[in-house]
């Protein structure tokens, strides 16, 4: 599933987005309801709405893809925080997805835990600050490891137009 930007015309620009499955196949709309929509039905107040599209949710098939049953990792998982400079304007999923698979093998997770613009930080960018969980599998990481999967991640956010914040 991915979460994608503008829902449409019915929704607040900047203030929607979508559910989808691959890049084609909408599930969802999902944000704040247009100001003109609200006006049409005599609404007051700011109305956050959801559409869900349930032809295109795929049936559940007979046979295929089954996760197996959850047994957690040996090894101890490892934190590691980015902060990037970044166009205001790139979203910060394109930044998320680049580090996430900077290193496909080790990264099992990566979330912003803050986004700032302001005193410190040049016009026309912001401040993404991003968390990436590695997990090893066969042994833990030594410090070149980490260093090596650290340059993966900044060279790939780097792709997206950022650069690490020193």
């Amino acid at each position: 599933l991915q979460v994608m930007g503008e829902a449409g015309d019915a929704w607040h620009p900047g203030q929607s987005g979508t559910l989808r499955l691959g890049p084609k196949t909408v599930l969802a709309a999902f944000g704040m309801v247009h100001p003109s929509v609200l006006k049409a039905f005599d609404l007051d107040g700011a109305v956050a709405a959801v559409e869900l599209y349930l032809d295109a949710i795929p049936p559940k098939r007979a046979t295929g893809f089954m996760r197996p049953a959850y047994s957690p990792p040996a090894l101890q998982s490892v934190k590691r925080d980015f902060a990037f400079l970044v166009p205001a304007e790139l979203p910060a999923d394109s930044l998320i997805r680049a580090v996430r698979g900077a290193d496909k093998a080790a990264i099992t997770a990566a979330r912003v835990f803050d986004v700032f613009a302001g005193q410190g930080v040049p016009e026309g960018h912001k401040s993404v600050a991003v968390e990436v969980l590695l997990q090893p599998s066969q042994k833990s990481f030594t410090d070149e490891e980490l260093k090596a999967i650290a340059d993966k991640i900044v060279a790939a956010a780097a792709k997206q137009g950022a650069q690490l914040r020193g």
